[in-house]
């Protein structure tokens, strides 16, 4: 278990719009031999063979592609273009176009993957193989199949109340490499790439991400929130350099209390990361995905990360999962822990087999447990 290390990124004072408070991360010093651009998809529904037989299907409008220099100094990519939108006459069909992975090279020096669906694939195959053994209470399907399939949906950020129009007219600080989407103070992403170029190439791309139900709501429901608001004690300041000096205390003091107070959830949370890929001279970076605890009453993230050999992020793309799904994580993960076994985890959940059961199916798993047990558990009995 680790935690996300932001060394290197600060954040500025916030900008708001409705309900949606934008919050500003500019690096010190940005990365240069590290570059990520859009890469638009033609044929946006795309399913991707996992390579146990299942395959991962989504809507994926566009992807990322990551450059690295050899030598640490940065030249134009081949092949890149300048514009980032394509025609396609209304009412043309949509094909699905399959993908060998969700990650794949494109040459020495390039690496092509999908933004965030790292992290939802992962979050879909959690203890995709159910029980190793074949206990009484679990149908043969649950042992030679697993959990196929899983769905989980979400929202396009286009449909997020006021995010477009947050995006639209906010300003892009000077050297900022990243953002925090709040709704309703309650964040919403955490978004980060190595360059300022990068940022405002790819500042547009957040209305493509996909954002949890409790986000769609608070942003749909949120009245305005409240502004940032520096204020100066007028006794402590008696000429211009005084004034600079308490103007620039209460930036450090705002980015203090943002990263304890509204980020907290994120970054103070200790992950399961899963690396994906090395990429670089000798490895520099690390792509990879993390997933949380999965705590009850608790703010929990999914998300995809490139860090440097020392830990820190160069990219990130995070996404906060709703109550539900933190419960089919938890409910999944106690399962897994006490390998499947139904008295076990009750037990462990301080509960009775019967009450797992109807979690089990409210869950939307219940058709992983063989139909004496359904009903065994309807009376309000266990047989087991």
């Amino acid at each position: 278990m680790t935690q996300l290390d932001l060394t290197g990124l600060t954040a500025k004072p916030a900008q708001v719009w409705g309900g949606i408070r934008l919050v500003p991360l500019v690096r010190e010093q940005p990365i240069t031999d590290l570059r990520l651009r859009r890469d638009l998809f033609r044929n946006e529904w795309t399913a991707v063979e996992a390579g146990d037989g299942t395959f991962y299907t989504s809507y994926i409008p566009h992807g990322f592609v990551a450059d690295w220099a050899r030598d640490g100094k940065w030249q134009a990519a081949y092949g890149t273009q300048l514009c980032e939108e394509y025609d396609r006459p209304d009412g043309a069909p949509v094909h699905a176009i399959p993908m060998r992975r969700l990650v794949q090279r494109a040459g020495s020096r390039r690496l092509r993957f999908l933004p965030l669906h790292l992290a939802l694939e992962g979050y879909l195959a959690l203890h995709f193989g159910g029980p190793s053994v074949l206990w009484e209470e679990w149908a043969k399907r649950a042992v030679s199949r697993g959990l196929s399939p899983r769905a989980e949906m979400a929202y396009v950020g286009a449909s997020v109340e006021g995010l477009d129009e947050a995006l639209r007219i906010f300003e892009i600080h000077p050297g900022q490499c990243g953002v925090m989407v709040y709704a309703a103070d309650a964040l919403a992403a955490a978004f980060v790439v190595p360059h300022p170029d990068d940022y405002r190439a790819l500042h547009s791309s957040l209305l493509q991400d996909l954002y949890g139900e409790l986000v769609y709501q608070h942003a749909y429901y949120s009245p305005p929130v409240r502004e940032f608001t520096a204020v100066i004690e007028d006794a402590r300041v008696s000429d211009l350099a005084g004034l600079r000096s308490a103007a620039l205390g209460q930036l450090d003091a705002w980015a203090e209390a943002h990263d304890r107070n509204l980020a907290g959830g994120l970054l103070d949370e200790s992950y399961e990361v899963t690396q994906l890929r090395r990429m670089g001279a000798a490895g520099r970076y690390r792509l990879s995905r993390f997933l949380p605890p999965f705590a009850l009453h608790r703010e929990q993230h999914i998300g995809e990360t490139i860090t440097d050999l020392k830990g820190r992020v160069a990219y990130l793309k995070s996404m906060r999962l709703s109550e539900n799904q933190v419960r089919r994580g938890h409910l999944l993960s106690q399962l897994a822990r006490h390998d499947w076994n139904l008295e076990d985890t009750a037990a462990a959940l301080g509960s009775s087999p019967v009450e797992l059961v109807r979690r089990i199916r409210s869950a939307g798993f219940d058709g992983l447990l063989k139909r004496h047990v359904v009903e065994a558990a309807q009376r309000g009995r266990w047989d087991g």
